[in-house]
């Protein structure tokens, strides 16, 4: 078998020849000692800089070490602590009801510390504590989970780490299964460092130590518990204050060569947002720092083979340089360079003496090394270009090459005897490659064909998902109340409109008429999508059906109603809930039960009233005892007055430039227009809302009452 060799580029040395090279040797060993004599008188002068400097940069180096280790031990301390709390159930991270305190008290020990959080594996729910970006001592809880669509949300903490108002919400959702220190923690299994990435929430250069959270017995993977530490703030501080001679530097490299610190002034950071990017230190704007990482990347290839601590020297405009380099490590997953720079004139001024050679002596040496080099020479020279002549046969494809073992050199015949091994080694090998490559080809095309399967399966499924979701969608907008059965209600004027998120939506309301008495209904479950969407045709079946055996009671009827979604979510085994009011109407009188959203009274010139249902009851789906919560509040309606019903969709959308709708809005357009019939006062709504939206996608569904005293 041959093999093509690669090409190479011609070496500066290649027309050398071994045995003028060895007499050389002889000679330069005689011209060497010469030049020790004149070197040990030379470095007679400089061995004690040379100690004062080696004591300098290793006692400056250990307290950078010491500094580190101090500085990432507590991130890891914190995780351990929080991720015993998350197993315990003292952190509400699917919610986020209750645990910002303990996070709270964390973060005001531990003054490095710039967030502490943890994330969901079920949704990449997120919950945690972060210092504001303007003010270091003001904290934030924020939160991200269904309740809020996974935008982060930042609520503003009080004194004893109680949430007190929401401050901000973020334009998107946010996933913390996605995030680098949610993967690395699962990628390590077990206590792991980030790399170094720009912070969701301040916009800064972050480091995380993160921890996955297993549930016991089965290790059941129930989330990831962080604490972030914002680079290089503190610590670089703590560098520009060590005093390295008059002009020394030091700085902490990652081994990719990027600038961690340094105790200069130059920012570690080109760019901005989640676009910037870390210094490399051998293009920093600091002549000191720039010439040593070169200097090391040159020496060593790249930062990566420094493992134990080494004292260098290099040249800057023909000024030598004191260098020290300390591989720092921790348990978890960092590996840094601590380097420590001093130029050799913050010690001592110019050190030079007059050295006196002996010439005559070098002369009558170097006559006796050539005579005998080109003697040994021959000898130890004629073994060497046998083997050389195998190995450049080797190198064009040969491989079926023996030499000979038979030298008085021991060392010879060693080398002789492993490049004879390495020759049947390789032909074996090159063999084995070639079955090899067969086998591997055939698994290949197994694998490809098995993907093609699985792609003409998913889009089929695909399909059939598609189909399902758009009959759910039809069913819906069936049972919803008909144009002109609105219009057959005595005593109201009511328009109404429901448009859905996705293709199913999650919002409920209904209009019935029995007996003289009309009943409206309007619900809200949470999310949206095809769940939602059976939980609320759960809710119009359950209304419909009270409504129909006339039963009267709001809080026999709200009970009936929470009983059954009770136990139909159980059956679905789903988390879901919703929020519900029910209003019963006759001759101008409107009785109120349940908790929604506020209930907008309109008198006939346009002033609104804004009732608060919060203390009429409580979301229908979580708890099948509920009568001891459920009120009632009975408001008059006189001919122009009404009321107007929606969901929280309409309020809470935000458009482009993150303004929210509100409640505010609403009342203004809805006074305005209240001197018209109810379709037109619906139409001006929903007009206003499509254009304060703008291009912005519509996040939750929205749903729109109007009932109008005729």
């Amino acid at each position: 078998m041959t093999v093509t060799p690669s090409p190479q580029p011609p070496s500066p040395f290649a027309q050398l020849r071994l045995r003028a090279t060895l007499v050389w040797a002889f000679t330069l060993q005689v011209v060497a000692v010469v030049g020790i004599v004149v070197y040990v008188s030379f470095r007679g002068g400089q061995r004690a800089v040379n100690e004062l400097s080696s004591q300098l940069r290793s006692e400056i180096s250990a307290r950078i070490e010491r500094e580190l280790r101090n500085y990432f031990e507590t991130p890891h301390e914190l995780n351990r602590l929080n991720a015993a709390a998350f197993r315990r159930g003292e952190l509400d991270i699917l919610n986020a009801q209750y645990g910002e305190a303990q996070l709270y008290q964390q973060m005001k020990i531990a003054p490095n510390v710039a967030f502490v959080f943890c994330g969901s594996a079920q949704r990449g729910e997120f919950f945690g504590i972060v210092r504001s970006p303007e003010n270091r001592r003001d904290l934030e809880l924020t939160f991200g989970n269904r309740s809020n669509n996974f935008h982060r949300e930042y609520h503003r903490l009080n004194v004893r780490g109680e949430r007190t108002h929401r401050t901000r919400r973020s334009d998107r959702p946010y996933d913390a299964r996605l995030r680098p220190w949610f993967q690395t923690a699962l990628n390590q299994d077990g206590p792991a460092w980030s790399d170094i990435y720009i912070a969701f929430s301040t916009g800064l250069p972050n480091i995380t130590a993160s921890l996955p959270v297993y549930r016991e017995p089965g290790r059941q993977l129930i989330g990831v518990c962080g604490t972030d530490v914002v680079l290089p703030k503190e610590f670089r501080t703590f560098l520009q204050e060590l005093d390295i001679g008059k002009t020394g530097q030091a700085f902490v490299i990652d081994r990719q060569g990027q600038l961690i610190a340094n105790s200069g002034n130059e920012p570690l950071m080109v760019g901005e947002g989640e676009e910037a990017e870390s210094v490399l230190a051998v293009e920093s704007q600091d002549e000191q720092v720039r010439n040593a990482a070169q200097y090391l990347r040159k020496e060593y290839g790249s930062f990566k083979p420094i493992q134990t601590a080494e004292q260098l020297e290099f040249y800057i405009q023909g000024q030598r340089q004191f260098m020290q380099v300390l591989p720092f490590r921790d348990p978890y997953g960092l590996d840094w360079l601590i380097v420590v720079t001093v130029p050799e004139s913050d010690f001592m001024a110019q050190i030079y003496a007059s050295t006196r050679n002996t010439i005559a002596l070098a002369l009558a040496a170097l006559t006796i090394a050539i005579g005998g080099g080109v003697f040994v020479t021959r000898w130890l020279t004629r073994p060497i270009l046998e083997l050389t002549t195998a190995a450049d046969a080797m190198a064009q494809g040969d491989l079926v090459q023996q030499v000979k073992a038979d030298t008085p050199f021991q060392e010879l015949n060693t080398l002789a005897q492993a490049f004879n091994s390495m020759a049947g080694q390789l032909q074996a090998f090159f063999a084995r490659l070639e079955e090899k490559v067969k086998e591997r080809t055939l698994e290949l095309a197994e694998a490809n064909q098995q993907i093609i399967t699985l792609n003409t399966k998913l889009q089929a499924e695909n399909l059939r998902m598609s189909a399902e979701l758009d009959l759910a969608r039809q069913i819906q907008q069936m049972i919803l109340p008909r144009a002109e059965e609105l219009c057959q209600v005595e005593g109201l004027e009511i328009a109404g409109f429901m448009e859905p998120a996705e293709e199913v939506g999650g919002d409920y309301y209904d209009v019935l008429q029995r007996d003289g008495v009309i009943t409206v209904g309007i619900g809200d479950v949470t999310g949206h999508g095809l769940e939602s969407g059976l939980l609320m045709l759960m809710t119009q079946t359950a209304v419909q059906t009270l409504q129909q055996v006339q039963e009267r009671s709001p809080i026999t009827v709200l009970d009936a109603i929470n009983r059954t979604l009770c136990h139909n979510v159980a059956r679905m085994n789903s988390d879901k809930n919703l929020t519900l009011v029910i209003l019963n109407y006759q001759a101008g009188r409107v009785q109120i039960t349940g908790q929604h959203e506020e209930v907008l009274v309109v008198r006939a010139g346009g002033a609104i009233e804004r009732l608060d249902t919060i203390d009429l009851g409580v979301p229908i789906g979580l708890d099948p005892e509920i009568t001891e919560f459920i009120a009632h509040e009975t408001v008059d309606l006189k001919t122009g007055d009404g009321l107007v019903l929606y969901t929280d969709g309409i309020p809470e959308a935000y458009n482009a430039a993150e303004e929210q709708y509100g409640v505010e809005r609403l009342c203004t357009v809805i006074s305005r227009a209240w001197n018209n019939s109810a379709k037109v006062v619906q139409d001006a709504v929903i007009t206003d809302f499509r254009n304060f939206l703008g291009r912005q996608k519509m996040l939750d569904d929205i749903t729109l009452v109007i009932l109008k005293q005729q």
